[in-house]
């Protein structure tokens, strides 16, 4: 009676070992990118502007973190602030968008240090890294930014 208990158990953990191993091994789909749009771009979209504008306003000792991206015409840049400088935010902002229109005059800047905002860039800017993004909806994106960074001032 013993060593049918036994049979019996391994039988079982046999059985659910195999329903593991087959339910785990199911259908994946070929194409693990099937939800992007087939306008992928072969190639990255540039954001050269933007890292040189987030590398030049991190310096700045109020600033705690910035995220920018860039289109062809268009330079979007969200900061975050360090807590004792939230007080002088507006100043701030006028500051970081006038030193960021000296040094790129062609390209039309955006600055918020709204959280909404930079979260948004921050979405954006991972779409750009994973290369998903074509520039018309790069385009797209930066338009609704804007009107909501612009909305919020």
């Amino acid at each position: 009676m013993f060593s049918k208990i036994k049979i019996v158990k391994a039988g079982l953990l046999i059985i659910m070992a195999i329903g593991l191993c087959t339910g785990c091994n199911g259908n994946h789909d070929q194409h693990p990118n099937k939800d992007l749009n087939n306008s992928q771009v072969s190639k990255p979209i540039s954001q050269s502007v933007a890292n040189q504008a987030t590398e030049n306003i991190i310096l700045e000792d109020e600033i705690s973190k910035v995220m920018a991206v860039n289109t062809d015409k268009d330079l979007l840049v969200a900061i975050k602030v360090k807590q004792f400088d939230r007080f002088r935010l507006k100043k701030i902002e006028k500051k970081i968008n006038s030193d960021l229109e000296k040094q790129y005059p062609d390209y039309s800047i955006l600055v918020s240090a709204d959280q909404k905002m930079y979260f948004e860039l921050v979405k954006l800017d991972e779409k750009l890294q994973k290369n998903t993004m074509s520039m018309e909806n790069l385009k797209k994106h930066t338009k609704k930014i804007k009107s909501l960074m612009k909305e919020q001032s």
